[in-house]
């Protein structure tokens, strides 16, 4: 069988890593079928398959425009793939081919983007939703991160929920060695990593933070991520309200990264809307204590192995990081716990139950 992987987001926060092992662990798994995979020209040759079986195709076509809904499907049809498997929602609508798609969350249908234009943003949204809805009818199977996102997903396009299967993901270890900052070292301090995209909720955590400090004058708050238009929101604005002692990173590579996992007081996830929630899973796998908001699928994930809160509750959020910044029995229980949750998911068993559903698309069991 020849089975198509559209890999255009290899190199996208998210659903990058989710492509990335997948397609390593497909590599290992299945000698016997043919996959076709879509890269983006610029991407062609930084990743380099060990399976012979598994060839490299070049797709110039960009995701959320006209060119993906009538160049890709044109694609499509020339390769004629017995199975295609879209990593993400976005892929054109009119294709009629066997279909398996990786719905991560609704979150883009639910949040807007305040650095954007309002008005084309508002109307991308709207088209967003409607693939979403398509995209979920049309597929013959559905794939998620998560059982919250399954159910969401059943609710949002009104289908039956045995169509999805969950295949929860897996967090990382860091194999680069730990980069200090300097003006962290001997410092108490809290920490986020990722994006500041609205649902991330990171206005509440810098109001957390302020109530923080009352208590906790020396306490820093590290928020890593390349800096954009919203971050740069998020700094003047902690600085008009006079909110001292956060440091904004920038960029931080992965050395770095597990450095603050490794020296952080406690790893602060504070979003309103998850699929799957990797940074609060690979945190805890370099012995960070997790803070976690409660919504969506993060007590799903995390389960009794993070300390949470209600995220539009500053004052609850504050409280709770401070129950876990000062009870010593409580993070002997997180690091107990998180292990042994960290450790329960694996790649290979997500990409084998991939496997297990491409074999049903296609009739072979």
């Amino acid at each position: 069988m020849k089975i198509v992987i559209d890999a255009r987001e290899l190199r996208a926060t998210g659903t990058g890593t989710y492509l990335i092992h997948l397609l390593e662990e497909l590599q290992h798994l299945d000698t016997e079928h043919t996959y076709l995979v879509l890269l983006k020209p610029k991407d062609i040759d930084s990743w380099k398959p060990t399976n012979r079986n598994f060839i490299k195709i070049p797709c110039r076509y960009k995701e959320f425009t006209f060119a993906e809904q009538l160049g890709l499907w044109k694609q499509l049809y020339k390769l004629k793939p017995d199975l295609v498997h879209f990593a993400m929602v976005q892929q054109p609508v009119l294709y009629q081919g066997k279909v398996v798609t990786t719905m991560h969350d609704l979150t883009t249908t639910r949040f807007r983007n305040p650095a954007k234009n309002w008005l084309v943003f508002t109307i991308k949204q709207q088209i967003y939703k409607l693939v979403n809805y398509w995209v979920a009818h049309k597929s013959q199977a559905l794939i998620t991160p998560s059982e919250f996102v399954k159910e969401d997903i059943a609710r949002f396009a009104s289908i039956n929920s045995r169509k999805i299967t969950v295949t929860y993901e897996a967090g990382d270890m860091i194999t680069e060695q730990p980069e200090p900052f300097p003006e962290l070292i001997d410092q108490q301090f809290i920490m986020y990593v990722g994006r500041p995209q609205p649902h991330k909720n990171l206005d509440r955590l810098v109001e957390a933070f302020g109530l923080l400090r009352q208590q906790n004058p020396a306490l820093r708050l590290v928020m890593a991520g390349k800096k954009d238009v919203l971050y740069r929101r998020l700094e003047k604005g902690a600085n008009a309200k006079g909110i001292k002692n956060i440091l904004f990173t920038g960029f931080v590579s992965q050395g770095q990264l597990r450095w603050l996992y490794e020296h952080t007081a406690a790893y602060v996830f504070p979003s309103l809307s998850e699929g799957f929630g990797l940074p609060g899973l690979e945190a805890m796998m370099h012995g960070a204590p997790v803070v976690s908001s409660n919504a969506t699928c993060l007590p799903e994930v995390y389960k009794d192995a993070a300390e949470y809160f209600d995220p539009q509750n500053t004052e609850d959020m504050a409280n709770t990081i401070q129950k876990v910044l000062n009870g010593s029995d409580l993070r002997k229980r997180l690091t107990k716990r998180r292990h042994i949750v960290a450790n329960s998911y694996s790649w290979q068993r997500m990409v084998r139950q991939t496997l297990d559903i491409y074999s049903e698309v296609l009739g072979e069991k």
